[in-house]
């Protein structure tokens, strides 16, 4: 009985994101037209798994550019959260991106761990020969980005942090919300699994990138089950950079969203505040704007990237 609700719940879920989705896809006119996105394809990791991984080469030209190791967000995949920056961005430097755990054509795993999804980012730039990146993440990849250079520094030149924040669970509603949800994941997560497994199973290899806007962005979205959700917030709702955003050495920037209310805007500032060095820039809109409001969020992102690029030296 429990798990036929449980069903009803997530798949009703999934239908209203999906919904709204094609709904903001279609009313908007700032949504970006479709670019001609870089091809990606599946990377055996050994003693990991398979990983869809996009890697955009070394520019002509520019066989001195550091490589930018692009993390996505929460309910995303690689192109749906960097389709409209992506193209500019290996116009002047290398770009590597994967689908992570329990996302798109990411590797399903008995549980989700933001430490494994670093770990398999560290293990594709070992199969791909990169030494070192300037590690980027937006909303759940700004979590994944810091992370990365926790787990691995001597790999890590430089971070840009956007719409993100160093703590997901702040304040009494998180206090009293992390704990149910983690009782409830311990319980549910083979159901959770195995409905993820089910989602990834069907998926083509690699996607198809010729077809219209908002076919293409409501397929990409659908890769990645609604029922991987729970098992995800639950590792945000541990994760806690603040003990140690004091000590990373390396230079960063952090772009904050000014109307967030996904993440609060104070959260990011206080994460750029507390990380020693950090600049600042900040848009106007809110969580999603690095695709609904991205005429204004995508020239700060890139002077960004550039002021993290030339602090390289």
């Amino acid at each position: 009985m429990t798990t036929r609700v449980i069903r009803k719940v997530g798949a009703g879920v999934g239908r209203a994101a999906v919904l709204g989705v094609r709904t903001g896809i279609r009313r908007t006119q700032r949504f970006p037209a479709l670019p001609d996105l870089p091809a990606g394809r599946v990377l055996d990791l050994p003693g990991r798994g398979e990983v869809f991984v996009i890697d955009t080469g070394v520019p002509e030209g520019l066989r001195d550019a550091p490589t930018l190791l692009l993390f996505h967000g929460l309910a995303t995949t690689s192109y749906l959260t960097w389709f409209s920056t992506v193209d500019e961005l290996r116009d002047r430097h290398r770009v590597v991106m994967l689908d992570q755990r329990w996302h798109g054509r990411g590797i399903v795993s008995e549980r989700f761990s933001l430490e494994d999804c670093v770990d398999d980012a560290a293990a594709t730039l070992d199969a791909l020969g990169i030494a070192s990146v300037v590690a980027v993440g937006y909303s759940m990849g700004g979590a994944l980005a810091q992370l990365f250079w926790r787990r691995h520094p001597e790999r890590t030149a430089g971070l840009v942090l956007a719409s993100t924040a160093a703590c997901w669970k702040e304040n009494l509603g998180d206090a009293m919300f992390y704990p149910v949800l983690g009782v409830a994941n311990d319980r549910f997560r083979g159901h959770y699994r195995a409905r993820v497994a089910e989602v990834r199973a069907g998926l083509p290899v690699v996607p198809d990138l010729g077809e219209e806007m908002s076919t293409w962005a409501w397929a990409e979205f659908r890769s990645t089950s609604a029922w991987a959700m729970p098992e995800v917030l639950g590792a945000l709702g541990r994760f806690d950079a603040r003990p140690w955003l004091g000590e990373i050495d390396v230079p960063t920037s952090v772009v904050v969203t000014g109307r967030d209310h996904a993440i609060p805007t104070a959260r990011q500032r206080a994460m750029a505040a507390a990380i020693p060095g950090a600049t600042v820039r900040e848009t106007p809109g809110g969580h999603a704007s690095v695709v609904f409001d991205v005429q204004r969020w995508r020239p700060e992102f890139l002077a960004a990237v550039d002021e993290v690029v030339a602090r390289l030296g």
